[in-house]
């Protein structure tokens, strides 16, 4: 073979293998925005409440000074919300590196849902791209590298349905309008500052205990979560989330900034940690 041929055949190959690859990456670019479209598609957008005084009575003492706090009367009840991140993310154990994290989320409070998309930068210019979900009841975590090649996806399970939900359940301090009487969160008091919120959703139950802090707001977020071990089987460990810098966004004080860890027994392992860039909501105050 000559060489002109030759690199005449390189050449096909190398674009064969490059437009193979943006083909790959635009069919999970679409099934990312399929599934935001199947969360957001049964949201319930006649919702005319407004928050009002009245909507706190019956709710435990710190809940209800931290809602007195962080809600504006008048403020219409959050239907859907859209979230952009910045931060780190940790890939392993405590002794792990972080790297760099950039992610969008989307919410939906009638039903409770959300779709978190995600990049991890492993090494500069490899990126992981993650999505972890609880769309229709159901929990969903994968990621891949490059979009392509997939590096893990969780197996559907009861486990990982009820992780999720408890994700979407300790979320809610960025709407808080969803933890209102009317959107199934039932409410046990716990002590002077803390009350434990339970949420069941198509035959899946979590739950988590928010603390509250001088200020009235929730600082600190506990629970028993499922974590997926190197086998494949579920364990429960306690969870914490910690969130600050509140400040006040279309009607509501909410966190900008959090972290997160797992507690066990060896010690914790925070492994997500950001800054809240933007949020929008859905309906948007007229205050």
């Amino acid at each position: 073979m000559s060489l002109k041929r030759f690199f005449s055949v390189v050449g096909v190959l190398v674009l064969g293998s490059v437009a193979f690859l943006a083909a790959r990456r635009s069919l999970d670019d679409r099934e990312r925005v399929r599934l935001v479209q199947q969360l957001e598609s049964p949201a319930v957008s006649n919702d005319h409440r407004t928050v009002g005084d009245d909507d706190f009575e019956g709710l435990p003492a710190p809940i209800q000074r931290y809602l007195d706090h962080v809600l504006t009367d008048g403020r219409p009840y959050v239907q859907s919300v859209r979230m952009h991140q910045v931060g780190e993310f940790r890939l392993g154990d405590a002794t792990s590196a972080w790297k760099p994290l950039e992610a969008t989320q989307h919410y939906t409070v009638d039903p409770p849902g959300f779709v978190w998309n995600a990049r991890i930068d492993v090494v500069p210019y490899v990126p992981i791209r993650v999505v972890d979900a609880y769309v229709a009841g159901r929990g969903r975590l994968t990621a891949k590298l490059f979009s392509l090649l997939t590096v893990a996806d969780a197996d559907p399970a009861p486990e990982l349905d009820e992780a999720e939900l408890a994700r979407y359940l300790a979320e809610m301090v960025w709407f808080p309008t969803a933890f209102l009487p009317g959107h199934g969160v039932e409410w046990d008091a716990i002590d002077d500052d803390s009350a434990r919120a339970t949420l069941e959703h198509d035959g899946t139950t979590a739950s988590v205990v928010f603390h509250v802090d001088e200020h009235d707001e929730i600082t600190r977020i506990t629970a028993d979560r499922w974590y997926e071990t190197d086998d494949g089987s579920y364990r429960l460990a306690p969870w914490t989330g910690y969130v600050s810098d509140y400040h006040d966004v279309d009607g509501m004080r909410v966190p900008s900034s959090g972290t997160v860890e797992w507690n066990h027994p060896d010690g914790d392992v925070p492994y997500w940690r950001a800054d809240i860039e933007t949020i929008e909501y859905e309906p948007k105050s007229s205050q």
